[in-house]
């Protein structure tokens, strides 16, 4: 009970201490009003600038658009300044240190971020942190949609570099410093803790401040440097890979004959996927790339291999046209000159049969026939006898000239241009081989130097 009593008695006194016990009276007392000069001048005189102390953040790397060279960031920024006008004596208002006025109640300083292309998207908070010492907190919430020129070059090993420089919209240096609060390593650590990693990895934050010189006007700034590295095993399966299964097909391709269409539409086939693939690639890249990235190398390089490939196969169908229509034509006269052997042992037969049987040569073979088989009834049998030997000695040599024109055809050696296009064929075999590992080796040491870094 006397514990009770006393402790009534020490809230009794606080609350007669003036009646000042609440955040309003702290309020009314350093008459904070909306649209006042304490809500729109800077504190301090004109000898010495408003330090204002500056910490930020990264939370998110919401997006980075490489064709549009576009940055989405989300920052926590928290700012504070000292205001001698708004100190007051907490001991006087029962120990209250801190109030929280609006935001329209009290000078704020008006940052901007310069690279900052579009509005904040983020809600702002309402309200600062004010302490009886005069020290004013304000702490926000960003989304900064920002320009960030991009190198692609490395392209999908890259790292990328985009600055944040907060300065002030109008005030100089003289009038308003900025200074960093706390090291790079100190806002690296704080941001990797509360980051969720999306497709770019955060590296580092680092922090610098300076004074430039802008349209005649010196001010002072702050630079954070994000770096950041893209996740690139999903580009390397979906991109690299196929593109390498493609030449891999292509070279696949010179075990196909030639003599068919099927080699000829395989590599065109191949060579409109890998031109898909670079206009896809084109989709991605920006066109005011200094450099030609190494991955717009790798898809030229691979489509100029397939496209030798294809005009050689183009040329050594044309050679084997040609050795094939020469071969032809030999074919024809042979063919030819058997016919007329034919011709000719047929004539010979008919002009034989014409003198046993004493009929005119001008007959034709079944008039002949005819006067034959009617004249042959009293011919005597010997006759019969020598003209089937004759038939028989003519059917020999029509088959040994048949066999002849098939034994040829079958031992028939390659032509003069056939053997070219072999030759052409091993010399351009060797040539895309060797041209295809210097390429891949080549780029691949470019990336993996990149990567390294």
């Amino acid at each position: 009970m006397l514990a009770g009593f006393f402790f009534l008695l020490l809230v009794t006194d606080r609350n007669s201490n003036n009646g000042n016990c609440s955040h309003r009276h702290v309020y009314k007392h350093l008459e904070l009003k909306e649209g006042d000069e304490k809500s729109m001048i800077r504190p301090g005189d004109d000898s010495t600038p408003t330090e204002v102390f500056l910490d930020v953040l990264l939370f998110s790397i919401l997006d980075v658009n490489e064709k549009k060279q576009i940055f989405i960031s989300y920052l926590w920024v928290d700012m504070w300044w000292y205001d001698g006008d708004l100190s007051w004596d907490y001991e006087d208002f029962c120990d209250i240190s801190t109030i929280y006025p609006p935001t329209a109640a009290l000078w704020k300083p008006d940052l901007s971020i310069e690279e900052m292309t579009r509005k904040n998207q983020a809600l702002s908070s309402p309200y600062l942190n004010l302490n009886s010492g005069g020290s004013v907190f304000f702490r926000t919430y960003m989304v900064v949609i920002s320009n960030c020129p991009m190198e692609v070059y490395m392209f999908p090993f890259d790292i990328q570099q985009c600055n944040l420089t907060f300065k002030s919209t109008i005030h100089s240096s003289d009038h308003m410093k900025l200074t960093v609060y706390g090291d790079s390593s100190w806002n690296t650590e704080l941001s990797l803790e509360n980051m969720a990693q999306s497709e770019w990895l955060f590296i580092n934050m680092v922090n610098s401040q300076k004074i430039v010189d802008n349209f005649s006007i010196k001010q002072s700034v702050v630079v954070y440097t994000i770096t950041m590295k893209r996740r690139s095993a999903l580009y390397i399966a979906n991109f690299l890979l196929p593109i390498l299964f493609f030449l891999f097909l292509d070279l696949a391709s010179f075990l196909i004959s030639v003599n068919g269409g099927e080699k000829l539409s395989f590599k065109v086939t191949v060579l409109l996927a890998v031109t898909v693939m670079q206009l896809i690639l084109n989709d991605i890249l920006p066109s005011s790339s200094d450099r030609i990235p190494l991955i717009a190398i790798y898809c030229i390089g691979i489509f100029g291999l397939m496209m030798l490939s294809l005009l050689e196969t183009i040329l050594l169908m044309y050679l084997l046209e040609k050795d094939s229509a020469a071969q032809d034509k030999e074919d024809q006269s042979l063919s030819e000159k058997v016919g007329k052997a034919n011709c000719c042992t047929k004539l010979k037969k008919w002009t034989l049969c014409a003198g046993v049987c004493n009929v005119s040569v001008d007959e034709t073979p079944p008039e002949q026939l005819s006067v034959t088989t009617e004249a042959n009834s009293s011919q005597p049998t010997e006759e019969s006898i020598a003209l089937e030997k004759v038939s028989d000695e003519l059917k020999e040599v029509e088959k040994t000239l048949t066999q002849v024109l098939n034994s040829r055809e079958k031992e028939r050696k390659p032509g003069y241009w056939t053997r070219v296009a072999e030759i052409i064929n091993r010399v351009f075999i060797i040539f895309y081989v060797i041209a295809a590992i210097t390429l891949l080796s080549g780029l691949f040491l470019l990336w993996n130097i990149s990567d390294s870094k």
